[in-house]
């Protein structure tokens, strides 16, 4: 909903107040009055275009020009007319007109349609119609249009405001929308192409690896084109295709990645998160699993250990590699390797949850994924 629209309600039933107002003040004196079935007539057609009009005031698309044009005419005539139908002595004393503060209406009206110039052009017709139709120039006509003018031009640069404050916040909501889908395609891209691409490289030379590299480039591809026609491919295991509503083991997605060098501790119970959630916490921890096949040494080990809390999931990846310095991460983000900022941290990120690497040389690497449970 738009930030103006409180403001359109609040116009709205100030205009059906203001008229109620008008019509006791008018029931109150109307006898003092020299012609008063003409102001009754006047209150009469006032009413029916207030409530016609009311659903034009909903909205700055609904309450067009003409619409607010009409309005001021409106004002502008029960001005003009008290001028015309009361009595001399009355109008010098100060007394309301016909509409009294049903035309500050109007001019709230100009200020959430066009912004304070506007509203100040309407304040100016309303004012210059009291001073010749009604009473001239005298101290109650400037104090009102005074605070009419003031009121006006105070609304409108208000709408002013939020309108170009709504504008940047809508801009600012597209560019994290962007930024986020191309974090998304650059983990799968990460997680798929670089990742073969790294294992080619890995076996240049190797006569007996053909095979098994044409098929994963083949897979590669498949998935490149599904990427290109259809949006991100999540590796979402099975079962995991229901949306967040229905419920996966991490425990298990996580126990895939055990062999003879990764060791994985977990609850004997399920440890129960959304499917999305489970997905990308356990693509992060294989991120992380395959870093230290990579990167740890050849007979490094690692240890992952599953701990299900009331209020989050925590998994944590330790090994006992060699370890990194602690600008690395750093050096490699800025050289456009980011598996560990895009494959792990914006991974969780996107879940509303925290990566946090910890590493000396010499001293292995540690890994905590930690993601909140929804709800708390």
């Amino acid at each position: 909903m738009s930030v103006e629209m409180p403001l359109w309600r609040a116009i709205g039933y100030f205009r059906v107040l203001a008229l109620a107002y008008a019509v006791l003040r008018y029931f109150d004196s109307y006898l003092e009055f020299r012609h008063p079935v003409t102001g009754w007539i006047y209150l009469g057609a006032l009413t029916l275009w207030t409530l016609a009009s009311t659903r034009a005031f909903a909205g700055p698309q609904r309450c067009t020009w003409y619409v607010l044009g009409f309005d001021l005419a409106a004002a502008v005539t029960g001005i003009v007319m008290s001028g015309a139908i009361d009595a001399p002595a009355r109008i010098h004393g100060g007394a309301p007109t016909l509409p009294t503060i049903w035309a500050a209406g109007t001019v709230l009206g100009f200020a959430g349609k066009g912004g304070w110039k506007p509203a100040a052009l309407a304040a100016t017709v309303i004012g210059l119609a009291n001073i010749l139709g009604h009473g001239g120039i005298t101290p109650d006509n400037l104090h009102n249009i005074v605070l009419l003018m003031v009121a006006g031009c105070a609304i409108g640069y208000v709408v002013e405001l939020a309108r170009a404050s709504e504008a940047v916040l809508t801009r600012a909501l597209q560019v994290e929308a962007a930024t986020r889908e191309r974090e998304r395609l650059s983990r799968d891209i990460h997680d798929g192409v670089l990742q073969v691409l790294a294992l080619v490289q890995r076996r240049d030379g190797d006569p007996a690896g053909p095979g098994e590299l044409g098929r994963l480039a083949a897979e590669q591809e498949r998935l490149l084109r599904a990427l290109m026609t259809t949006g991100p491919v999540l590796a979402v295991p099975a079962g995991a295709a229901d949306g967040d509503g229905a419920d996966q083991d991490l425990a298990q997605l996580v126990r895939a990645h055990a062999d003879e060098r990764i060791t994985v501790s977990a609850p004997g119970t399920p440890v129960l998160l959304p499917a999305r959630a489970a997905a990308e916490v356990a693509a992060a921890v294989g991120a992380a699993v395959d870093n230290v096949r990579r990167h740890a040494g050849e007979g490094a080990r690692a240890w992952i250990l599953v701990e299900d809390e009331p209020d989050a999931v925590t998994v944590s990846i330790r090994d006992d590699g060699a370890g990194f310095p602690a600008d690395r991460l750093g050096e490699a983000e800025q050289a456009g390797r980011l598996g560990v900022s895009q494959s792990i941290r914006g991974r969780l990120r996107d879940l509303g949850g925290t990566a946090e690497l910890y590493s000396a040389p010499g001293e292995g690497v540690e890994v905590e994924l930690r993601v909140p449970r929804k709800g708390n």
